[in-house]
């Protein structure tokens, strides 16, 4: 097919293809629990099947969604999201992880497509790994292997992408970030003077890399022992990543002006989160430690972290 006739149809059914490579990746990788597939239909037009995953073996809880929806666009969302046109199309996957092992990280991945009408289009995505005890290796290894996704589109992509993922993925109420990072992208379309090709490549190579990941840090963490102690602090870390979501995320925010399904819209929410006041870990903590590292601007390639 050529490039030029790429069209978002072979887009959404290409987001379905990686919606499942990525289900299945993980269901074998969980060992005990099954996806549920859930379709739905959105009133206003469209629809998407939603994929997720409780109870497992390493999985508490997960979501593998697809959604490709169409209609109008309002005037709330024109302003929300400065959309210059009167109808839309968007087709994605999100993938949110929340596992049994407080030593297991959260991790999330989302790519999508836009197109209004009249042709204009973009691509949006991104990857990012929410530890709840960072461990700078592992963080470091992580973005290695983002980068290198990166540049086999655009080696200026990776240190762009990251900046804005420090900038989207912070809690400003709290002046931290959600986890340690990774890339977030979001418009990229023919000014960037590459292809919708271009731009699919992109987010199906970020889709398989999100199974790889996961395989890498269950190896590592998912048999280390836990207590009652991390548990709790697993909680919380929850807890910040809930605040985030519901204030801050856009996708979220997008999903439920559209009239999207609102489960699967919060379907990125833990199971279990709690709040407590006030919370200030000892100095020399691991959990102290990580705190330490919630922060923009880090440098993860550098080799004191590798």
């Amino acid at each position: 097919m050529a490039t030029e006739t790429l069209s978002q149809e072979e887009i959404g059914l290409r987001m379905m293809g990686l919606q499942d490579h990525i289900s299945a990746g993980l269901e074998n990788l969980d060992g005990k629990a099954a996806f549920s597939t859930d379709p739905w239909q959105r009133p206003g037009g469209g629809g998407g099947r939603s994929r997720i995953i409780t109870n497992g073996a390493l999985l508490e809880k997960g979501g593998v969604m697809f959604s490709a929806v169409h209609g109008p666009v309002t005037e709330r969302m024109a302003r929300m999201l400065d959309l210059p046109g009167t109808t839309f199309y968007a087709t994605g996957v999100s993938v949110v992880l929340h596992p049994l092992s407080p030593h297991m990280p959260i991790m999330h991945m989302n790519v999508r497509y836009f197109e209004l009408e009249g042709g204009t289009w973009w691509f949006g995505g991104g990857i990012d790994l929410t530890p709840h005890y960072v461990v700078p290796e592992q963080a470091a290894w992580f973005h290695h292997q983002i980068k290198a996704v990166c540049n086999k589109t655009d080696p200026a992509y990776y240190p762009r992408f990251k900046t804005w993922a420090d900038d989207y993925f912070y809690i400003k109420h709290r002046q931290e970030t959600r986890g340690i990072g990774g890339i977030f992208y979001d418009r990229l379309g023919p000014a960037e003077g590459k292809t919708k090709e271009d731009f699919w490549a992109l987010a199906e190579r970020i889709g398989h890399l999100f199974v790889d990941v996961y395989t890498h840090f269950a190896g590592l963490n998912r048999h280390l022992p836990y207590g009652q102690t991390e548990v709790n602090w697993q909680r919380l870390r929850r807890g910040r990543y809930t605040e985030f979501n519901l204030v801050y995320d856009a996708g979220t925010k997008f999903g439920l002006e559209t009239d999207g399904r609102t489960e699967s819209i919060l379907v990125s929410l833990p199971p279990l989160a709690s709040w407590e006041y006030n919370n200030i870990p000892e100095p020399t903590s691991k959990e102290a430690q990580t705190l330490g590292y919630l922060r923009k601007g880090i440098d993860w390639l550098i080799p004191a972290f590798c």
